[in-house]
Order: C-alpha cells, then structure tokens, then sequence
C-alpha cells in the first residue's frame, strides 16, 4: 500500500529558489521528529529514491518527474537550552538549538537579536539549518563550521538516532561528512545515498557568543562598512551590510516566493515581511527580481595543486587551501575563471534565452522566467566547458544535482 500522499501538481519548480524542475511523485511534510524518522524510513524501506528538502536553494533537479518521495522538515523551532551562559575563554557561551527545518535567515535574526555573535555573516543565505551543515556554507569571512557544536541526525544505516560533534562531522570547504556520503566522487553520486545523505539532520546545536558586536572577517564587507578588516562592529551593523552586499550581488532569494502556497509557513511572516521591503527598495519594483532565481553560487572555487595553479595567468586569485587530503594547495575564484574564458555577466547561449548569467554575478546561473532545467544544464555545460578549455580547470558544480550528470568526464 502506498504510505504516501500524492500531489500530481507539485514540483521541484514550485520549492525550488531557481523555479524549475519536474513534478514529484510523492511528497510529504512532518511536523514531527518521529515523523520526519518515519518518512524516511518508510521510503527507504519500499526502495524509492528520497530527497530530503530544505529550502531549495541548493538543489538543481531535471525536468522529467522524480519517481520518489521529497520529504521536507516541517520541525522549525528554535530554543536556547542553557538556564546560564558559561564562560569559556573569557567569552559567555550561549548553546542555541534549531530544528533541522528552520529557515536559516530566520535562525540568524534570531541569535543577532539575541545579541549572540558567530553567525552574522552569514545573514542572508537561502536554505535551512539542516543544509547548513550538510553544505557548510560560508560567506564574508564566516563559516557555520566554526559555530556547531553538535547535530543531531538520523542513520539511515543502521537505523538510530546519533549526536554528532563537530569533529565528527569532518567539515571541509563546502563540505561535510554527511555530504560525502551521498557522493563516489566530488560531483558524482554515490550509489546508495543520493540525493539525501546517509545522515539525515534533525537539529543542531550552535556554541555562539554573547557580546553585542562581531569581528568584520571580509574585505569586500570591510569595504561596505568603511572600516578595516578585523575591526569590531555591532552585530546589526555587520547583518545589515551583509543583506546589502548580498542584494546588490542578487545573492538573495526572491521573497515573493513565499506567497507560493507551496512555501507557505517556512519562514518566520515578520522576516518575509522585511525581505519584501527590503527587495522593493533594491530593485525599486513589486515584481521578480530574476536575478535572484539561481541556486546562488553554482561552481565551486577549485582547490588546484600549485603546479596547477602556477599556470594561471598571474592576476588569478590565490588563496592558501587544503587539498581532500590534508596536503598543502591553492584555491582560486570559479567566478574569474568564467569571467575571464568570456562568460560575462548577463551572458546566455542566444539572445533572449530564459537561463541566464546573473546580471550582477557571473557565479549564479538564472531563470530569467519561463526557464527549464535543461535550459540551465545547457547554459552550465557551456560554462564548464568553457573553463575547461581556456584554464584546464574542471568546475564542479555547488548545487545537488538530481537527474542530470553536469560534471565533465
């Protein structure tokens, strides 16, 4: 018997920040831990493909329908478990706990609101709490990495619950371990677990600091702010010009997409209700703004070997990195390399096309309206190859792809 409520008209497209992909077979929303537990199990059990999804925002799936069962975390509460603030290092710790279906900018108005420093930077990033770690996101001189102490995530393996620390959780550039085990191979899915990892994130726990300012960590954000890198400023004042910064780059989501029914009590009224006003200030209109509907960062930086790296052109950035291996490495810009073998912002396959470069940043891919998956595909495609030809550099892609193999031989 099918355990599974059927929406023949609710696709990828309608939960995704990039507005495409196919329709879902089967879909369903717990609002419960045990039932979050339940559906993946009961998927896992009847040999259907499982996606767990958060808000969307990292994930490309292809147009043709997904014959499994999307599952979205319907768990989005946030709660601070400690009846006093340790003090560690001269620091007052403060343990925030967030279900794994918590919109993520709605966590870090929560702790900035709190007066809790740590995640500041990372204000205005699409998605949940639960993809934050699986992805460890980071942007402007932050990661979530340096922020959890622990998550709280459901084997699929070996079917129990597990606290997970930091240190096992194995955290890399854009990476984790419960990232890793849905992957043969960066970009390449396993054979098992994919598109959802072998742990499945039911809540994490953050150690944040309480103190009303941050440290500005970036310089494009140090610039924003007129001041120097490593000053302090109000934890407020950094979010602010994080969001700015952000918009200006058209690496937020479009707010409008929570009048969608489907998106509908994912995120907290009160901040959708600042996005809008936020995104109407921006943009100066009430509509779209198409260069927001983009999975956001679409490449990876690569992480290349030195000898590699040498034979960039000597204006290549260079950052000091490490390899999947512990050893020594270089990590350049993906966005100059696709800025540089000719794909300018705004850049698209024809003229008119529905996928697009950002207008504002050649590292986001965007449906300019009307756009399919495949359209997208083709447009990464030309990218990667692009690249490809004019650096020897092999972008990988960020997103979860699901149905399409957008990595080069």
């Amino acid at each position: 018997m099918n355990v599974f409520p059927s929406f023949a008209e609710l696709a990828f497209a309608d939960l995704t920040t990039i507005g495409v992909g196919g329709p879902i077979s089967h879909f369903v929303e717990p609002t419960s831990r045990v039932g979050i537990i339940e559906a993946v199990e009961d998927a896992d059990r009847a040999g259907l493909p499982l996606c767990v999804i958060g808000g969307g925002s990292n994930m490309l799936a292809a147009d043709d329908a997904f014959e499994g069962v999307v599952v979205r975390d319907g768990c989005r509460a946030i709660t601070v478990p400690d009846e006093a603030a340790p003090v560690e290092n001269g620091e007052p710790v403060v343990h925030v706990n967030a279900e794994a279906g918590c919109n993520w900018d709605d966590f870090v108005a929560f702790a900035v609101g709190l007066g809790l420093t740590g995640v500041e930077g990372l204000s205005g990033i699409p998605g949940t709490v639960g993809a934050s770690v699986v992805q460890n996101i980071g942007a402007y001189g932050q990661e979530v990495a340096a922020s959890v102490e622990s998550a709280e995530v459901w084997d699929r393996e070996t079917k129990r619950v597990q606290y997970l620390p930091a240190a096992d959780l194995r955290f890399a550039y854009r990476s984790s371990a419960l990232k890793t085990s849905m992957y043969a191979a960066p970009g390449i899915p396993g054979p098992k677990y994919f598109p959802t990892p072998r742990y499945v994130v039911l809540s994490v726990t953050f150690r944040l600091t309480h103190r009303s300012h941050g440290v500005v960590g970036n310089g494009q954000l140090a610039k924003a702010l007129g001041v120097e890198i490593g000053d302090k400023l109000e934890t407020t004042a950094i979010r602010a010009a994080v969001l700015s910064v952000r918009a200006a780059k058209g690496m937020l989501e479009d707010a409008g997409r929570y009048a969608n029914p489907a998106m509908q009590g994912t995120k907290r009224e009160e901040n959708i209700r600042a996005a809008l006003d936020s995104q109407r200030a921006a943009t100066g209109v009430e509509g779209p703004d198409w260069d927001r509907h983009s999975c956001g960062s679409f490449f990876m930086n690569p992480i290349l070997p030195a000898a590699v790296a040498s034979a960039l052109p000597a204006d290549a950035p260079r950052f000091p990195a490490l390899a999947a291996d512990g050893s020594p490495a270089v990590k350049t810009s993906a966005a100059w390399l696709i800025d540089h073998a000719g794909f300018h912002k705004g850049y698209a396959l024809v003229a008119e096309a529905p996928a697009a470069l950002s207008s504002r940043h050649t590292l986001a891919l965007t449906n300019r309206g009307g756009a399919k998956s495949s359209d997208l595909a083709a447009l990464a495609a030309a990218v990667r190859d692009g690249v490809r030809s004019a650096y020897g550099v092999r972008l990988v892609p960020e997103p979860v792809v699901i149905g399409m193999n957008l990595v080069a031989d």
